[in-house]
């Protein structure tokens, strides 16, 4: 494997093969594409309708690209064999509601509904990973091409912040708690009492809620599971979220480093000085 690449591909990892990016909502697919491309991979994309953004699909020539709703599975993968596709990447989050109203599944995506037990990201995203397998495309880290972009250890900005040491242990406990629960992946803690924690509303909403108590030092913590698989439902904090943040007056963010995608990295950084919201990389 060349190291150049990125630190989250596997050893074998074939730079001449294609790979297909699958493509949800945000800046987090363009960015993968960018850096993907910029390293030579040819890349071929997979939109879905009403979710990913058109700019992105304009950016790929008309062979280069597919569409499909979500839901529609069987369509998703006679897409990646039409691409010739080896590897495959999630990136970009699927409006969470669509798991309720408006997935409109296919036969496919039936069938493998119905044998799960439960439905989350990680049974669901975990059950087209295997189908894909079936065909013979790999589906990649999500942190892959973005290693500039993952949360490094210590302060994101220069200075320190008031958040005690305890309080930190605590919110990272409760954070790593929720997330083994498969609750959530965040929560928002203030001097040892929890605000907050992340579930399906996500992090945004959770923020709000915990912003309405007033508390000082509220701390957002964000993390993943202990047997976390990054192939998708990795946790993404970018410019919004440090917004979210300050409007809120939670003016304090830990996140799990190595773990956690930093979107915009240079703009999250900039931002964050700006309104004054320290953000700090744990073990």
């Amino acid at each position: 494997m060349d190291k150049k690449i990125s630190a989250f591909l596997p050893e074998d990892f074939d730079p001449a093969a294609t790979l297909m990016l699958v493509a949800g909502k945000g800046a987090y697919p363009k960015i993968v594409a960018e850096s993907a491309r910029a390293s030579g991979i040819k890349v071929k994309l997979l939109s879905f309708e009403d979710e990913t953004e058109s700019d992105l699909k304009e950016s790929f020539s008309p062979e280069d690209k597919a569409e499909v709703n979500v839901g529609q599975l069987g369509a998703f993968l006679k897409c990646a064999k039409r691409f010739g596709a080896r590897y495959a990447v999630m990136a970009g989050q699927i409006t969470p509601k669509r798991l309720f109203r408006g997935l409109n599944p296919d036969f496919k995506a039936m069938s493998i509904l119905m044998r799960l037990k439960r439905r989350n990201a990680e049974t669901i995203f975990g059950a087209v990973g295997d189908e894909l397998d079936k065909i013979g495309v790999t589906l990649l880290d999500a942190r892959s091409f973005l290693d500039d972009s993952v949360m490094p250890e210590g302060f994101l900005t220069s200075g320190g912040w008031k958040i005690e040491e305890t309080h930190l242990e605590h919110g990272i406990k409760i954070a790593r708690e929720c997330a083994r629960l498969d609750i959530g992946q965040g929560c928002v803690v203030a001097r040892g009492s929890v605000l907050a924690v992340e579930a399906f509303e996500g992090t945004d909403k959770m923020i709000e809620r915990a912003g309405s108590f007033g508390a000082k030092d509220a701390l957002f913590v964000k993390t993943v599971k202990a047997n976390q698989d990054y192939r998708f439902d990795v946790p993404v904090v970018g410019t919004r979220t440090v917004e979210k943040l300050a409007s809120s007056g939670v003016m304090n963010a830990a996140l799990a480093a190595g773990r956690v995608i930093i979107l915009e990295r240079n703009k999250v950084e900039s931002l964050s000085k700006k309104l004054g919201v320290k953000i700090f990389g744990y073990r």
